[in-house]
């Protein structure tokens, strides 16, 4: 009796030491990219990469972040997460941005941009949605307080997408970024799903290169956006979700006979403009006008900053002029389809994206999600520090390395 039971324990070890192997034989790297003897990490991933852009098979890919709530020290999680911890050149330290990001979810893909947009010289406020969960907040909490130029908006917004509510997050980050001791020049917003395609070295010259205009590329409002300022409309907030409804009331003549344009939600603002935002009359009527209008983000800043006069304004800015600082709105456009999947009509970037993406003549990207597409965000952001490290002036440290 004993013979049959050790028998057939044998053989049940057995079977699942034969399926742990054959499980890992299907996630292992393919074999001209297994780690040799001496090879190093940043070697493996660009290997990986490579593979990735040559549209063979892909594989899984770890987790390459360690996460601020373990039991790492800030010293420690900041060592061994290779943030950049010095300015690379003159010209950056010269030139300081400040970063607006507005944050709801996926913890893992916003500390992802957060690593790849952060340079000391820099400061970054973040908004975190009122509505988010407590975890969620303590997580982005513990991973800014590692970091003296950057935190959490001294006051927080429960955001209706299409909303007022978006809008007033970015204005809430940035009177505080006006407050901030740091001598920024421009003021840059994104999403917790952005990912930048340039460098800051990059952005710095791009921006340079307007000398001191804002860059807020819009139009007279297209037929399809006119009735989001004809009527009034509500942001809703309910159990089952949040959204702005169409009342069909007419809504009064804009303030100060302003005539109102469209265009893109992100932009790049002087802090002179910023200042004029939070103070200008026009500008404090215009936003309360802009209260019960659909997406007036896409709406507040072009309009105000065709007002001549108004520090950094371009009256006469073309859309085509622009729309390199920011991200591109309709993608499919551009390169021929969606790699990814969509999420409420916008893409969520793939791996077959990567290669449109590394030629973009944008600043940004919009949107990644680090938990299904790691391979895509990996990409980007070595390839990104890459150039990075290329265009440092001064000494590289061994940690800034992957």
């Amino acid at each position: 009796m004993n013979y049959w039971r050790n028998y057939f324990l044998a053989i049940s070890v057995l079977g699942v030491f034969s399926l742990v192997l054959f499980y890992n034989s299907q996630v292992s790297l393919p074999k001209s990219y297994e780690r040799r003897k001496g090879s190093s990490e940043r070697s493996l991933r660009i290997g990986a990469c490579n593979h990735t852009l040559e549209k063979k098979a892909t594989f899984l890919w770890r987790k390459t972040l360690p996460s601020p709530l373990g039991r790492l020290s800030c010293e420690d999680y900041v060592t061994q997460s290779h943030y950049i911890t010095s300015p690379l050149s003159g010209e950056e330290a010269a030139f300081s941005l400040a970063f607006v990001m507005v944050i709801h979810k996926d913890f893992d893909t916003f500390e992802r941009l957060f690593r790849a947009i952060y340079m000391p010289q820099n400061v970054y406020c973040v908004h975190v949605d009122e509505k988010a969960s407590t975890e969620f907040k303590i997580s982005v909490w513990r991973l800014l307080s590692c970091f003296p130029n950057a935190f959490m908006a001294s006051k927080r917004e429960s955001v209706v997408y299409g909303g007022i509510s978006r809008l007033q997050a970015d204005l809430n980050c940035m009177k505080d970024l006006v407050n901030s001791e740091v001598p920024w020049k421009y003021v840059l917003n994104t999403c917790g799903q952005d990912f930048p395609l340039k460098t800051n070295k990059e952005i710095v010259q791009y921006l340079k290169g307007f000398k001191g205009k804002n860059i807020t590329p819009g139009v007279l409002p297209p037929a399809h956006a006119i009735g989001r300022t004809k009527y009034v409309h509500r942001e809703y907030l309910g159990k089952h979700g949040s959204f702005v409804k169409n009342t069909n009331i007419l809504k009064t003549s804009p303030p100060h006979q302003l005539t109102i344009y469209f265009g893109t939600a992100y932009v790049a603002l002087t802090r002179e403009f910023v200042n004029f935002v939070l103070h200008d009359p026009r500008a404090v009527d215009l936003l309360q006008w802009s209260k019960d209008t659909y997406s007036p983000d896409e709406h507040y800043w072009v309009t105000l900053n065709r007002i001549p006069g108004v520090p950094g304004s371009m009256p006469n800015a073309s859309w085509a002029g622009n729309l390199r600082a920011v991200k591109w709105i309709d993608m499919e456009d551009k390169h021929g389809g969606c790699h990814g999947h969509y999420v409420h009509g916008i893409c969520i970037y793939g791996n077959g994206d990567l290669k449109w993406l590394m030629s973009s003549p944008s600043l940004f990207a919009n949107k990644f999600e680090l938990h299904r597409y790691p391979l895509t965000v990996e990409c980007l952001e070595l390839r990104l520090r890459e150039r990075t490290l290329n265009q440092s002036e001064t000494a590289i440290q061994p940690s800034w390395y992957f």
